[in-house]
C-alpha cells in the first residue's frame, strides 16, 4: 500500500513539473512519452510548446507528461490511467514504452476519448485500441540502417543489434526492418548466415534506452568478438546519452569505420549524434523528426476530437547523415 501511494504522489509531482504550462481551464491535449529523461521526448515537448505558442488563444492546451525514466514501463502505463482519469484531457497520444503494457491499460481504462499513438506504436493485433499512429516509419528507418551496413560491408560478416525495450514496438520494427535488408529475406527473427550475415551471441543486446548501458555493451561484445563486422544500433542512445564514453570506445577503432572494415549504423540524429558522425566515428546515422511529432500531435488530436478524416499512419519523415553529409543532413 505505500508503495503504491509512493508511485501514486510521484506520478502526479511528474505530471505537474511536465506540464507547468497548462493554462487553467483549457482542454488538454495529452501527450505521454516513455521517459522525461530523454532527449528525444524532450524534442517532442518542444514542438508541443511551440504549438501551444502559436495557438494561445485555442480553447486547447497541449499537455506533456512521462515518467521520469523511460525504463519505468509501469510508470508510464500508471500516468497514461491516471490523466485518462481527469476530466480535463480530452484527447491522448502515447508513445508507448510497452506496447502490451499499454494496450492492456487502454482496455482496462475503454476511454470514450480519441486514443492515437505517437513515436511508437501498438503491436498489429492492438491497433483497434488507437486511431492512428503519428511518427516514424520505422520499419522504413531499420531497413535503411541495414542498406547502409550492407553497402560499406557488401560481403556480410557478424553483427551484433542494440535495442532499448524489449517491449517497444518500434525498436522491434527497426531491428526487423534491418534484418530484412541485411538477408534480402523478410521475416527473420535472427541472422544466421543468410545475406552472408550472422548476429553473434549474446545480441540483440536490450540496454532499456540507457546510454552508458548501451556504450558498455558495445564494449563487452567487441571484447568477445575482436573481429565484429557491425553494430546495428536501433536507437542513438550509446551516441547521445553518452557521447564521451561512446567517443572513447570508437576512436580507436576510426581507421577501421573509415574503409568500412567495422561499420555503424545508428538510430537518431539528436544531440552529439551528427557531430559524432561528422567526426567519423558511425558510419551513417537515420534520423527521425521528433520535434517535428510534438508539433503534429495536437492538430490531430484535435481533428479526431472533431470526427474529421485523419489518416492512418501519418509519418514524419527520416534523415540521413553520414560523415560526408553531416552538415546539411537535417530537415530544417
Amino acid at each position: 500500500m505505500k508503495k503504491t501511494f509512493m508511485l501514486a504522489a510521484c506520478v502526479a509531482a511528474l505530471a505537474i513539473t511536465a506540464g507547468a504550462s497548462f493554462a487553467e481551464g483549457k482542454k488538454q491535449l495529452v501527450i505521454v512519452v516513455k521517459g522525461l529523461d530523454n532527449p528525444f521526448f524532450e524534442a517532442i515537448n518542444q514542438g508541443c510548446q511551440k504549438w501551444n505558442k502559436e495557438n494561445a488563444d485555442s480553447e486547447y492546451e497541449c499537455f506533456y507528461t512521462g515518467p521520469a525514466s523511460t525504463s519505468d514501463e509501469a510508470g508510464e502505463a500508471q500516468i497514461v490511467q491516471d490523466m485518462l482519469s481527469k476530466p480535463t484531457t480530452v484527447a491522448m497520444a502515447i508513445s508507448p514504452s510497452n506496447a502490451k503494457l499499454i494496450a492492456q491499460t487502454l482496455k482496462n481504462a475503454a476511454p470514450t476519448i480519441p486514443i492515437m499513438t505517437l513515436d511508437a506504436d501498438l503491436a498489429a493485433e492492438d491497433s483497434a485500441l488507437r486511431m492512428t499512429y503519428l511518427g516514424t516509419d520505422n520499419t522504413l528507418m531499420g531497413q535503411k540502417i541495414g542498406e547502409y551496413i550492407k553497402k560499406a560491408a557488401p560481403n556480410g560478416g557478424t553483427i551484433c543489434t542494440i535495442q532499448g525495450n524489449p517491449g517497444a514496438d518500434n525498436i522491434l520494427r527497426r531491428a526487423q526492418g534491418m534484418r530484412d535488408a541485411l538477408s534480402g529475406t523478410p521475416g527473420l527473427a535472427a541472422l544466421a548466415g543468410e545475406g552472408g550475415w550472422t548476429e553473434v551471441p549474446g545480441c540483440p543486446v536490450f540496454t532499456n534506452d540507457d546510454g552508458a548501458k548501451g556504450v558498455q555493451a558495445m564494449t563487452d561484445i567487441l571484447a568477445a568478438n575482436p573481429n565484429l563486422t557491425a553494430f546495428g544500433i536501433m536507437g542513438g542512445w550509446p551516441l547521445f546519452g553518452a557521447p564521451q564514453p561512446y567517443r572513447d570506445l570508437m576512436r580507436p577503432l576510426a581507421a577501421k569505420i573509415a574503409d568500412n572494415s567495422f561499420v555503424i549504423g545508428a538510430a537518431d540524429t539528436i544531440g552529439d549524434e551528427v557531430a559524432i558522425a561528422k567526426e567519423g566515428l558511425v558510419t551513417a546515422l537515420v534520423g527521425q523528426r521528433p520535434f517535428e511529432m510534438g508539433y503534429l500531435a495536437p492538430s490531430t488530436m484535435i481533428a479526431l476530437i472533431k470526427g474529421e478524416k485523419v489518416e492512418d499512419p501519418i509519418f514524419t519523415g527520416l534523415d540521413e547523415c553520414t560523415k560526408d553529409t553531416a552538415d546539411t543532413c537535417i530537415q530544417k
